[in-house]
C-alpha cells in the first residue's frame, strides 16, 4: 500500500525533463494576489525540477481544429512521462520541445479511443529512430488490464485485451512497417523498446466490472528512486479500470484525475498535492451541440461539472487545481472567459483560496512543492 498522499517523498528525485514551450493561462481566481504565471519560455526548461505540460485538452473522440486530443506530459530531471495518448499526441510532444529521447514512460487512464488513439505512434515512429528523432532505451508502459468482459466489436473473441494485449495486437496489426525497414537494416521491431504492464486493481478492494470504483485506499503502481506513482479507481460509466494517477517526487506532487465522475477517491488520491490536473465539464454547453438528450445525460452523468471543481479543489487541500479535458471543447461553443468564469465562480462557492488555471494545448506549468501545508 502506498504512503498517504500528503506525506513528502524526500528520498525521491525524479525522472524528467520538459524540454517544453507553451501558452499559458493562469487565473488568481480568489484573492487580490495574482498568481504565479505558467510560462511560455520559447525554450526547453532546464534538467532539474518538475513541469507539466498540457498537450492536448480536447474531451471526447469527435476532432477539433482548434484543441488537440487530451494528453499531458510531466517532466523531472531530464525524463519525461507521458499521461493518455489522444489525438496528434506525438506532434503536440514534439511541438512543446520535448526530447524523444528523454521519453522515459506512458501511462494511461483508461482505454477509450480518445486516450489511446495515438499511444502505439509513440514506438512507431520513434522506436530506435536515430538521433534527437527517437528514443533508444526501452520506456515503461503503464495501462489498465481487461475488464474481464467479453468484446462485442465484430470478429473478436474473448474478453477486452488490456493494455498489455492492446499492444500486442497493435504490434501484429503494424507489422508490415518494421518488417519492411528491418529487411533493409533501417529499423527495429518497436515492441522490443517497450516494457508494457497491466494494472489491477488490488483484489481486496472487491472492484469489478459492476463495482467499477468502490471507495478505496491509494495502491502503489510503481516506485524507483525517482517517483513513486500511485492509482485509484475513478467511476466512467461502462469503463473498467479507469484509473487517476498521482506522481510524487522530490520537487513536488501531481495528480491526473483522468475521466472521472465526482468521486471520494480523487480527493483521497490529490489530498495535499501541489497539482490536480482535472477534467471539466460544461453541462450548459452540450446542449446547444444538437445532441440527444440520452447522450447529453449519460456524459453528464460520467464526467465531472466544472461548478464541482472549486469544492474537489478545496476538500483535497491541492495548491493548484488546472481543468483540462474540455467538453464541449469547441471555443465557439464555451468560450475560454466563459471557462475562467466558470472556474473563478466555482472557486468562490467552495471558499478555495489556491489558484485555478485554465488549460491551453502546449500550456507548460512548473511545479514546486508548498512551503507549508495545512493539517
Amino acid at each position: 500500500m502506498c504512503e498517504p498522499p500528503g506525506e513528502p517523498t524526500s528520498r525521491r528525485t525524479m525522472l524528467g525533463a520538459m524540454t517544453a514551450s507553451a501558452a499559458a493561462v493562469a487565473l488568481p481566481l480568489l484573492g487580490t494576489e495574482p498568481a504565479a504565471a505558467a510560462t511560455n519560455t520559447g525554450s526547453a526548461p532546464s534538467g532539474t525540477g518538475l513541469s507539466v505540460t498540457l498537450l492536448g485538452t480536447n474531451g471526447g473522440p469527435p476532432p477539433l481544429a482548434t484543441r488537440y486530443g487530451i494528453s499531458s506530459a510531466l517532466t523531472v530531471n531530464g525524463r519525461t512521462y507521458v499521461i493518455d495518448c489522444g489525438r496528434g499526441a506525438v506532434t503536440q510532444y514534439l511541438r512543446a520541445g520535448l526530447s524523444m529521447p528523454s521519453l522515459a514512460g506512458i501511462f494511461l487512464t483508461h482505454l477509450h479511443a480518445d486516450h489511446i488513439v495515438d499511444y502505439y505512434s509513440f514506438p512507431l515512429l520513434a522506436a530506435g529512430a536515430s538521433g534527437a528523432q527517437g528514443f533508444q532505451n526501452p520506456i515503461e508502459v503503464y495501462g489498465p488490464g481487461s475488464a474481464g468482459i467479453a468484446s462485442t466489436v465484430t470478429g473478436a473473441s474473448g474478453p477486452v485485451p488490456g493494455t498489455v494485449e492492446m499492444t500486442r495486437l497493435a504490434g501484429q496489426a503494424y507489422a508490415a512497417s518494421p518488417t519492411f525497414f528491418m529487411a533493409e537494416h533501417a529499423g527495429i521491431d518497436p515492441a522490443t523498446l517497450l516494457h508494457v504492464h497491466d494494472v489491477l486493481p488490488p483484489s481486496g478492494a472487491g472492484a469489478s466490472a459492476t463495482n467499477s470504483a468502490p471507495t478505496m485506499a491509494p495502491f502503489t503502481v510503481m516506485e524507483n528512486d525517482d517517483m513513486k506513482v500511485t492509482a485509484v479507481l475513478v467511476p466512467h460509466g461502462a469503463v473498467f479500470p479507469a484509473y487517476a494517477y498521482r506522481f510524487d517526487t522530490d520537487h513536488g506532487s501531481v495528480v491526473f484525475s483522468g475521466d472521472t465522475a465526482p468521486t471520494p477517491n480523487i480527493i483521497t488520491l490529490a489530498a495535499h498535492a501541489d497539482v490536480l490536473v482535472h477534467e471539466a465539464l460544461y453541462p450548459a454547453g452540450l446542449a446547444t451541440l444538437g445532441l440527444p438528450q440520452a447522450l447529453i445525460d449519460h456524459i453528464t452523468s460520467t464526467h465531472t461539472d466544472v461548478a464541482q471543481l472549486g469544492r474537489i479543489a478545496a476538500e483535497s487541500d491541492v495548491g493548484t487545481l488546472v481543468a483540462t479535458h474540455f467538453g464541449p471543447g469547441q471555443q465557439t461553443v464555451v468560450p475560454d472567459a466563459t471557462w475562467r468564469r466558470l472556474l473563478r465562480d466555482s472557486a468562490r462557492r467552495a471558499g478555495f483560496g489556491g489558484r485555478m488555471v485554465l488549460g491551453a494545448d502546449l500550456l507548460r506549468l512548473p511545479v514546486q512543492r508548498r512551503g507549508s501545508r495545512r493539517s
